[in-house]
């Protein structure tokens, strides 16, 4: 048998309200608790969609763990490769040349980031062939003097495969007049695009030995590029291996290399949630108001509950039931609508922005072109518990101010 206080409660809630206002304020409550919990679970979704997308990609032409001499070249990295591909959960080591340069093609000048790279080994640390759009990546190692560019570059440079640019080098030849640029005219034997725009407008990969030539390494480099088994294992990796090699080689591993970038993302999700947290708090106010005139509406009844014995206590439960039921209702209708909008971003944004003839993602301001949704049911669970806390707190104040009401003075008039 049900407590008489959740019977009420409930009886309450399905009554038909011969107040019509009252009816009007718990609708809006129960549709601003809809829409703040829907809002909600589908921001979350975007949010989890960006950084998943960006760590997939990020991880396309970056490897799990660098490790690079301390301050200078290294020069014996042959021998390093051969040692470090013994390391158990090592599944590629290749070496790289990195440095910046500008770009420059009829007139057009382009600032880059270098990459000197062995393609042959570089398969076995990233997943830039798989993101060659025009070429191959294997022509940098049959072809002398070739690049291979990110397709935005190339767009901004107005070339494509078979043009020549000219790679403009700070590291040059000492003149009476100063240090004199080196420059170098290479021919492009491919165009790749990993989806941000960052990597595809700002990086450019040539062949090892030309990087090595170009910048006056002899045969050093600027260090090794690693791939491990798992690659959100690798701050563990790291520290660990920078304790075999020691002081004089520094180690970096793919969250160090963008800790800024996913410190970032992070605190913008967390800056998200609060702000459209505050659209539940809104609908729980509005259920703070729908009880406040309940109350207010069964005074009488209130009194004639007391008389028979009810206490304040349960008087309280009576109304904490009906605001709760209201929040619940509100989460419930929010957790379904936010999972569907959730499920369906990537299909419903193109649509919309095809109607309104529009972009919303910029990527050149946003990295990627598409909107991503990835659904964590944690999210989902963490969203509803704290719409659900909300609402019961809403409904402390009406319940106590219920509590409250004398039986006397509620009678005297009737």
């Amino acid at each position: 048998m049900r407590p008489y206080e959740l019977w009420i409660g409930l009886r309450y809630t399905r009554a038909k309200r011969n107040n019509h206002f009252i009816s009007f304020i718990t609708g809006t409550a129960i549709l601003g608790m809809v829409i703040g919990v829907a809002a909600l679970i589908a921001v979350m979704a975007v949010m989890n969609g960006f950084d998943h997308t960006l760590r997939s990609r990020i991880l396309a032409v970056t490897s799990d763990v660098i490790v690079q001499g301390n301050g200078v070249p290294v020069l014996n990295w042959q021998t390093a490769t051969r040692r470090l591909s013994r390391v158990p959960d090592v599944t590629g080591v290749a070496p790289y040349v990195q440095a910046q340069a500008l770009v420059s093609h009829d007139g057009l000048v382009s600032g880059a980031m270098i990459q000197g790279i062995d393609p042959a080994l570089e398969g076995k640390v990233d997943k830039l062939a798989k993101d060659m759009k025009v070429g191959k990546l294997q022509s940098l190692q049959t072809q002398p003097w070739s690049i291979v560019l990110g397709t935005a570059l190339a767009r901004q440079l107005g070339v494509t495969v078979g043009d020549k640019v000219t790679l403009i080098s700070p590291q040059g030849g000492v003149t009476p007049l100063g240090v004199s640029p080196s420059l170098r005219q290479f021919t492009v034997v491919g165009l790749f695009s990993v989806g941000i725009y960052a990597y595809d407008s700002g990086m450019a990969y040539i062949n090892l030995g030309d990087a090595q030539r170009l910048y006056g390494l002899d045969q050093g480099v600027t260090g090794l590029r690693m791939q491990i088994k798992n690659p959100f294992d690798a701050p563990a990796f790291a520290a660990h291996l920078q304790k075999q090699l020691g002081p004089a080689f520094y180690i970096q591993d793919w969250t160090q290399t963008h800790e800024n970038f996913f410190k970032a993302l992070s605190m913008e999700k967390l800056v998200m949630f609060v702000i459209l947290s505050l659209i539940i708090a809104v609908a729980a106010f509005n259920i703070v108001a729908t009880l406040v005139m309940v109350v207010t509406d069964k005074e009488t009844d209130i009194a004639i509950l007391r008389t028979l014995g009810v206490t304040p206590r349960s008087i309280m439960l009576i109304f904490m039931v009906q605001g709760a039921v209201i929040g619940l209702f509100g989460t419930l209708l929010g957790v379904l609508f936010g999972v569907l909008l959730a499920l369906n971003i990537p299909t419903l944004v193109p649509a919309l922005e095809q109607l309104l003839h529009t972009q919303f993602i910029s990527p050149q301001v946003y990295s990627i072109s598409q909107l991503p949704s990835k659904l964590e049911p944690w999210d989902v669970v963490h969203v509803a518990v704290a719409a659900l806390i909300m609402s019961w707190v809403a409904t402390l104040y009406p319940s106590w101010r219920a509590s409250r009401v004398a039986p006397a003075e509620a009678l005297r008039y009737e």
